[in-house]
C-alpha cells in the first residue's frame, strides 16, 4: 500500500502571511531608512506581529512610529507599551500637541486631531530621513484603500496621486525614489477583517481591551456612539449613558466610534465580523464620514 501524498498548500492565512513577510523583508533589503508606522489597533498590531516573523531570531531592524493625537485611548498605548518592551523595538512618538506647539501644524479649532496628523506625519519622516513607511492599510476597508499599491510613491511633498501610482505585475514591487520622497508600504492590502481577527485568533496575539465587550459611559453623535470624555464635551440635547459596546477600530476617541456588542472573545468577534454589512472605518470613524472621499483626500495630502 503507498503511502498518501504529504498536502503542502497552503491556507488562507499561511498565504497572506507568507505574502507579508516577503514584503517586509523586501523593504528591509531595498530601503535605506524603513519604519513601521503604528497606531497601537488591530492592524498595526498584526503587522508588528508579521514583523516579528519576519526577522526572528534577530530583532526588528528599524523602528516605530505612532503619531500621538493626545486623544488616543488609554488601553490603546498600554497595549504599545507592552509590544515595545516585549520586543524591545525603538518607538519615535510624534506628538500632535507638540507640532501644534512648535508651528508645524495649526489648531484652528475646527481641524480633527486625525487631520493634523498629517502635517505630524510628514515633519517626523522628513526630520528622521526615512525612505519607506509601513502602514497597515487593507483595500478591503474603504474606497480610497482600494486604490492603493502595495508600493505606494509619495513625492517630495509627501502627497499621493492616485492616478500616477506604479504597476505591480507578478508581485514585483519598484522601490525606485528622488531625494526626499518616499514609499508607504502596505504589507497587509490584501487582508480583509475578518483575516486580522482570524489571525489574532491563531497567533493568540495581545491587543486593546477595548475591542471586546465591555461597559462604557457613551452619547449619541451623527449615528455613532461616542466616548465621554474631557475631549468630547456634550452638546446640546446630548446625553451620556452606560451601555455594552465594543470598538471595531481605534484611534481619536472624539472621533472614533463603538457598536453594542456583546461579543468578548476572539471567536465571537470573528461570528460578528461576518455577517456585517459594512467595514469598520466606514460604520466608526467621524472623520471619514464628511464626504464620499474624505479619505481619498487626506491621503493626498499626506495621510497613512
Amino acid at each position: 500500500m503507498t503511502a498518501p501524498h504529504a498536502d503542502y498548500r497552503l491556507s488562507q492565512l499561511d498565504q497572506l502571511e507568507a505574502e507579508s513577510i516577503h514584503i517586509f523583508r523586501e523593504v528591509a533589503a531595498e530601503f535605506e531608512k524603513p519604519v513601521l508606522m503604528f497606531s497601537g489597533g488591530k492592524d498595526s498590531i498584526v503587522m508588528l506581529r508579521l514583523a516579528e516573523k519576519a526577522f526572528h531570531p534577530a530583532k526588528i531592524p528599524f523602528p516605530v512610529l505612532q503619531v500621538d493625537t493626545g486623544y488616543d485611548f488609554p488601553e490603546v498605548i498600554a497595549c504599545r507599551d507592552r509590544w515595545v518592551e516585549r520586543l524591545g523595538v525603538k518607538l519615535i512618538v510624534a506628538s500632535v500637541e507638540e507640532a501644534i506647539a512648535g508651528g508645524i501644524v495649526v489648531d484652528d479649532g475646527r481641524t480633527s486631531r486625525n487631520r493634523l496628523q498629517i502635517g505630524t506625519l510628514l515633519h517626523a519622516i522628513e526630520e528622521n530621513g526615512f525612505t519607506a513607511a509601513f502602514g497597515g492599510g487593507r483595500r478591503d476597508e474603504e474606497k480610497a484603500r482600494a486604490k492603493e499599491r502595495v508600493y505606494s510613491h509619495r513625492d517630495e511633498f509627501g502627497q499621493w496621486d492616485p492616478k500616477n501610482q506604479r504597476p505591480e505585475l507578478w508581485s514585483l514591487y519598484n522601490g525606485r525614489i528622488h531625494a526626499g520622497e518616499h514609499m508607504r508600504i502596505f504589507p497587509i492590502s490584501n487582508w480583509t477583517e475578518l483575516d486580522i481577527w482570524s489571525y489574532i485568533g491563531r497567533e493568540g496575539i495581545d491587543i486593546p481591551d477595548i475591542y471586546f465587550s465591555h461597559q462604557r459611559r457613551v452619547f449619541e453623535r451623527d449615528g455613532m456612539l461616542l466616548t465621554e470624555s474631557q475631549f468630547n464635551p456634550l452638546r446640546e440635547g446630548e446625553t451620556a449613558g452606560e451601555r455594552t459596546v465594543r470598538f471595531r477600530t481605534v484611534g481619536d476617541l472624539t472621533l472614533t466610534g463603538c457598536v453594542e456588542s456583546a461579543a468578548s472573545t476572539v471567536d465571537e468577534i470573528i461570528e460578528e465580523v461576518a455577517v456585517a454589512r459594512v467595514t469598520e472605518r466606514g460604520a466608526t470613524r467621524g472623520d471619514d464620514r464628511f464626504s464620499e472621499a474624505a479619505m481619498e483626500d487626506r491621503k493626498k495630502e499626506g495621510y497613512f
